[in-house]
């Protein structure tokens, strides 16, 4: 621990836009207010390092429910020694009430908590249950004190051993830092899960993704705005890059692999991203190069296939928009079959003829989805499947581009095209090469030939 820490009012003054705020409760070991932060309306509940006591706790529980009344995140700054010794039962039931009311939260209004001392006990448990951790480099974090323990760990305690366990998502180097990155993501979120995405300023990302050298880093900078995002979950699942960012100024969650195997540690890491985006439907955006599921029996035994089974299950689950982007290798089930691809269509007319030229005679059958983009029309999905999956996985695809149209990317249009057979067509006046008439009245040339 630091000897010389900042305190409350630095640490507010860093958090809040400039520094101003209105105290809700002033008096005690716990107080709280409310302001922006970087223009987002948050509610703060801010531990002064002092033991709590129930009238504290009841503060917490208070805050909380006004957030859920109002549609506006909370951000807790967690550093206290303990309980008040005196509190006995009372004491016990404030603190469960506490837990419920998180709980109860979740889900409906971001909660970020902000480790910036000591965080023991309880406190580390509804720590860990906000929808982000965020930890100064000083602070602690543990269940049991490390002295306490059975088996010594290097670390135990500290923000990086948290950062490598997956309970902090982000480290800072003091508490002011954390403070400002907490204000930095808390404007990345929406404000509850009814709200629309943020809208931010932007600049164009800094550089294309070069394949040929790829890495799961390269492809964020590559697809996000420039200096917009916020890697989450570093030390942890190293295989796989989950941020949040913005594109074309839209909040966004992205998901990266590295090109080598997915271990229990990237998929628990994908699961719990991917669900947090879907509870406040930002859209994800998965850039697939992958060597697949880890070849390990002690990878299975630490939870490989549990965890593999549970990230696809949220990605099955998750009715926020949905793009993946295959950047290499795709090995195992993905995407229910569909191999999906992002960009202009004219730069993707190679892919698109050599998924038309499926061969196979009748029985198989070509799917493209294109979406209407601001600057020209962009492929959104594609996928080669037999005739029996067809029809079906046209509706599937339109439906999929459907809800890109909730977000603004742009009308969509389907073509469906029979190798070889002349037949098909999935809306009016689609035939073999031919486009459905619905994307402002205009004709796509794919020059099919």
């Amino acid at each position: 621990m630091a000897v010389n820490k900042p305190g409350k009012a630095e640490i507010l003054a860093a958090f809040f836009d400039d520094g101003a705020y209105s105290p809700l409760f002033t008096d005690g070991a716990v107080s709280a207010a409310y302001g922006n932060a970087n223009g987002q309306s948050v509610y703060v509940v801010f531990e002064d390092g002092t033991p709590v006591g129930v009238q504290d706790i009841e503060k917490n529980i208070r805050v909380l429910e006004m957030a859920a009344e109002t549609g506006a995140p909370v951000v807790t700054f967690y550093d206290s020694i303990g309980a008040k010794l005196e509190g006995g039962l009372d004491l016990l039931n404030a603190t469960a009430r506490l837990t419920a009311e998180i709980a109860r939260v979740s889900g409906v209004v971001p909660q970020i908590a902000v480790v910036t001392g000591t965080c023991a006990g309880t406190n580390a448990i509804n720590a860990a249950s906000a929808d982000l951790c965020i930890m100064a480099e000083d602070a602690e974090l543990f269940l049991n004190a490390p002295f306490n323990a059975e088996d010594k760990v290097a670390g135990a305690g500290s923000a990086e051993f948290a950062a490598k366990a997956g309970v902090a998502a982000v480290t800072a180097a003091d508490a002011v830092a954390a403070a400002k990155q907490a204000a930095s993501i808390a404007a990345l979120l929406p404000a509850n899960n009814l709200a629309g995405p943020a809208l931010f300023d932007f600049s164009a990302p800094s550089a294309a993704l070069n394949t040929a050298k790829y890495t799961a880093a390269d492809a964020v900078a590559a697809l996000t705005d420039e200096g917009s995002a916020v890697e989450l979950y570093k030390g942890y699942g190293k295989n796989i890059v989950t941020a949040l960012a913005t594109i074309n100024g839209s909040s966004v969650g992205i998901v990266a692999t590295e090109k080598a195997a997915l271990c229990h540690k990237c998929t628990a890491k994908a699961a719990r991203f991917v669900r947090l985006c879907d509870a406040y439907s930002i859209p994800v955006v998965t850039v697939v190069n992958t060597e697949g599921f880890g070849k390990s029996e002690g990878d299975d035994q630490a939870g490989g296939i549990r965890q593999a089974a549970r990230m696809a299950g949220v990605y099955a689950e998750a009715t926020t928009v949905k793009v993946a982007v295959l950047a290499g290798e795709a090995v195992g089930q993905h995407q229910d079959g569909v191999a999906v691809a992002v960009g202009d269509v004219e730069g993707l007319l190679h892919e698109v003829h050599q998924l038309l030229d499926v061969g196979g005679g009748q029985d198989h059958r070509a799917v493209v989805a294109v979406a209407a983009a601001a600057g020209g029309l962009e492929v959104v999905a594609l996928a080669r499947l037999d005739g029996t999956q067809a029809r079906a996985a046209a509706h599937a695809v339109d439906d999929d581009a459907g809800q890109l149209r909730t977000c603004h990317v742009g009308n969509t249009l389907l073509l469906e095209a029979d190798a070889g057979g002349g037949r098909g067509g999935h809306g009016p006046h689609a035939g073999a090469g031919s486009a459905v008439h619905h994307v402002d009245g205009r004709h796509l040339a794919l020059g099919l030939q």
